[in-house]
């Protein structure tokens, strides 16, 4: 079992973590490797791996590196500056299935390759579009399927699922896209073990499950809740599939984050119980039939889980280094529904301030600071943030924000900030602070408000342009539009088309 650790103590290195059958835990890329791609510049998929060889993208050189077991990292591609992300194992051909980007042109290409695992031979397999990703192939290697998109579209936009037949040499043939478009998007295509092809869609407005059955699109859990994620980085995982015909998935609905099991015949979902409110990165484990993935909660630092979906027994295999904390000075979030512009609601996890050892003056309501989280298409969850715990075991209220535009709650929500950002978000975070105040939880004349990036600009829009909040910290926030739209990657380079307000 493998998974990925970001090591502040480090210099921020991210290493590959390996866990034997045995229960020894060794790190696969020793100093100074750094196991991240760069493609699309956020990265994601940075690792595949072949009977306990590993192939991993560096940071430094962007080249791909093979480590065999008990020995040394080695370069497999050349110094060409070529960046490769979301790579798969294709053991037939004795190759590795992965995203492009290739920035020896003018504008970066971006192709789906396979590239040779002995002398890094390169094959390109799809290419013409902007942007490409989750290249996954069939289990019997016969069929590989890709999701692309085009400018001015982001993947949580519109996305096209193409498959294609694969021959002996390894060519693709008669590629078609079997679902998806400019207004749908499609997330995480799955190969079950029998053959099937799973993907999450959100053409109901809602990110639900889905497969191929017979060449038609098949629902297999079709409510409001978001079994998708926007995809900011590659190799994110919501629901993994396990043999005979079930599902492990991760769904996210206005009370939070759940784990369930799926049955795709009876199309039943299953709760399964866990002490996680944050779920992410979920994995199988087929030979042992468990599912892995990552947990969080309000009270828990971040940890790699297994369980058996069958009973809900888990065990956690490691867990992040944080501080522990006692829990009498940790501020269990409450989640919110506020009222906003045009008759709309929005949503938001309320923090109050908790110290075992104080209270405050009898009478006093605390201040508050509003925290804008980036993207602006992402979303807050209330995994343990020591950041907000600093703030509210001091005395001071948090009110972390999922304005208008974030994801969790449906197509039409993420699409509120369209035409209209640095307006819906900003409305958001001053309407929740004075739903706050109006309710008596917090002082409305002590109202602050902090972003990094997307939520640096909305923290400057709310200072500049409201008069709700005394004091605010943008962090490395966006502050002018037009140089973004001239100056960003080539990913979200196109992201103001939509995005920008009157």
């Amino acid at each position: 079992m493998y998974w990925m650790e970001s090591r502040p103590g480090e210099d921020g290195r991210n290493v590959i973590v390996g866990l034997a059958a045995d229960g020894s835990v060794e790190d696969v890329n020793p100093r100074p490797f750094n196991a991240r791609t760069r493609v699309h510049e956020y990265g994601g998929g940075d690792f595949a791996v072949r009977d306990g060889t590993v192939y991993f993208s560096n940071f430094l050189d962007q080249r791909v590196y093979r480590r065999a077991p008990g020995g040394e990292p080695e370069p497999l591609t050349p110094e060409t500056g070529r960046r490769f992300a979301d790579m798969v194992v294709d053991p037939a051909r004795n190759r590795l299935v992965a995203v492009r980007e290739d920035h020896a042109g003018r504008d970066p290409v971006n192709e789906i390759v396979g590239v040779d695992m002995e002398n890094g031979g390169e094959m390109v397999l799809a290419t013409g579009n902007d942007f490409y990703s989750s290249p996954r192939l069939s289990p019997d290697g016969s069929r590989l399927a890709w999701l692309t998109w085009n400018h001015p579209n982001m993947p949580w936009d519109g996305t096209e699922l193409v498959v294609c037949d694969v021959d002996a040499a390894g060519r693709p043939e008669n590629a078609r896209r079997v679902v998806g478009g400019p207004d749908e998007s499609i997330f995480q295509p799955e190969w079950s073990p029998e053959g099937t092809l799973h993907f999450v869609s959100d053409r109901t407005g809602w990110w639900n499950l889905y497969r191929l059955s017979a060449g038609n699109v098949e629902p297999l859990c079709e409510k409001e809740a978001e079994f998708g994620a926007p995809q900011w980085q590659f190799g994110m995982s919501t629901y993994a599939c396990l043999p005979s015909g079930r599902i492990v998935c991760s769904y996210i609905d206005h009370e939070g984050s759940h784990l369930a099991l799926l049955d795709t015949e009876g199309k039943e979902l299953e709760p399964i119980e866990t002490p996680y409110s944050s779920i992410a990165f979920v994995r199988a484990d087929v030979a042992r039939g468990n599912v892995v993935f990552r947990g969080g909660s309000p009270t828990g630092p971040a940890c790699i889980v297994s369980l058996d979906p069958s009973t809900g027994e888990h065990e956690v295999l490691r867990r992040s280094d944080e501080i522990e904390v006692d829990s009498g000075y940790l501020s269990i979030p409450e989640p919110i529904e506020f009222p906003t512009e045009n008759a709309r609601m929005a949503y938001a996890f309320f923090y109050p301030p908790t110290n075992k050892d104080y209270a405050a003056p009898g009478g006093e309501r605390p201040p508050l600071l509003v925290m804008s989280h980036g993207g602006p298409t992402a979303a807050t969850s209330t995994a343990l943030n020591l950041e907000i715990q600093y703030w509210t075991s001091r005395g001071v209220a948090v009110l972390d924000v999922n304005y208008g535009g974030s994801t969790g709650y449906g197509r039409e929500y993420r699409r509120r900030l369209d035409g209209a950002w640095g307006v819906v978000d900003v409305e958001d975070c001053a309407n929740g602070a004075a739903h706050l105040a109006e309710r008596g939880l917090v002082d409305g004349d002590r109202l602050m408000i902090t972003g990094g990036s997307a939520g640096g600009y909305t923290t400057l829009c709310a200072l500049a342009f409201t008069d709700t909040f005394a004091a605010g910290a943008s962090h490395f926030g966006v502050s002018d539009l037009e140089g973004l739209a001239k100056e960003t990657h080539k990913f979200e380079s196109r992201y103001m088309d939509r995005r920008v307000g009157p």
